[in-house]
């Protein structure tokens, strides 16, 4: 009952955010698309047709309702295209964010609880690579990796490690002088006890407030990725890529550019937009505003 009580509370402080809701609806209309994207893409991604090729949206007068959103310059459905593009911009997502959790949770939590020459050796590595812009750090990893999406993938979640390190380095040290953590420590609990099993239990909050918005960056660096070619390699229906190949036509065929770009701006968005609503939902501090 206590944990109903804690989901109730926790969705009633989210539902004050309006913002947030919209946010929510906007995920999971991508969520809805990457599942289900065979079922609502009209045609095959990958399939050309040089007959239909540049036909704009369906609202020009040359436009077909065969085509929504028209096509691009190989003939391919671009509705059929940036539908897919969910599905891979969620792989880029759910990937490149575990990457970067699973290693700076280790990174973090190791720092912060044993503290001294640990802590230093490792917040140094960490500086170093906060100091370098996030989208040059991926460009040198996937240019020493080879342009491919599953690189460009294992690279922004490199990039992504020190942030969420210092964030959770931050939580252990707030925890570890507890009352409860002192007290396990007295009852025998051994360190990789109190840090996996007692500390970091309660600091999931900042986690999880990250690793939403770790997505919507991890997206928008795979587009600007693909975008400069080091990412999804064509006939890949990746949002950037998709912008990559329209640069030639943004003065003839100005729909090839506009709706993957605004598929892009509307999920780098709708996770931020959640990820601010979890912010005020999960802050105690909020509470009372």
């Amino acid at each position: 009952m206590n944990e109903e009580n804690k989901i109730l509370e926790f969705y009633k402080q989210f539902k004050k955010n309006k913002s947030a809701l919209i946010g929510l609806y906007i995920v999971i209309v991508l969520i809805a698309c990457a599942l289900f994207a065979p079922i609502f893409a009209p045609y095959d991604p990958l399939i050309q047709n040089l007959d239909d090729r540049l036909i704009p949206p369906m609202w020009y007068e040359a436009g077909s309702m065969a085509h929504v959103l028209g096509t691009d310059d190989f003939g391919r459905d671009l509705l059929s295209r940036v539908i897919y593009g969910a599905r891979i911009s969620l792989m880029i997502g759910v990937i490149s964010v575990s990457i970067s959790l699973v290693f700076g949770l280790m990174m973090g939590a190791t720092a912060g609880y044993f503290g001294g020459m640990v802590d230093i050796v490792i917040m140094r590595v960490v500086d170093i690579m906060l100091s370098i812009p996030a989208i040059l750090l991926a460009i040198v990893i996937v240019s020493i990796l080879g342009p491919d999406l599953f690189n460009a993938m294992i690279a922004i979640g490199i990039v992504g490690i020190p942030t969420f390190a210092r964030i959770v380095r931050a939580s252990v040290l707030a925890e570890k002088e507890k009352e409860y953590v002192v007290a396990s420590k007295i009852n025998g609990s051994g360190s990789f006890r109190l840090i996996t099993k007692v500390i970091l239990p309660n600091c999931t909050t900042p986690m999880i407030v990250q690793a939403t918005m770790g997505f919507a960056s991890a997206v928008l660096e795979a587009a600007g990725l693909s975008f400069l070619g080091l990412g999804a390699q064509p006939p890949t229906p990746e949002w950037g890529a998709m912008l990559a190949d329209s640069l030639q036509f943004i003065t003839t065929a100005s729909w090839m550019i506009v709706y993957p770009g605004l598929a892009i701006f509307l999920t780098v968005m709708g996770f931020n937009l959640v990820g601010d609503g979890l912010m005020d939902a999960l802050d105690p501090k909020m509470k009372d505003r």
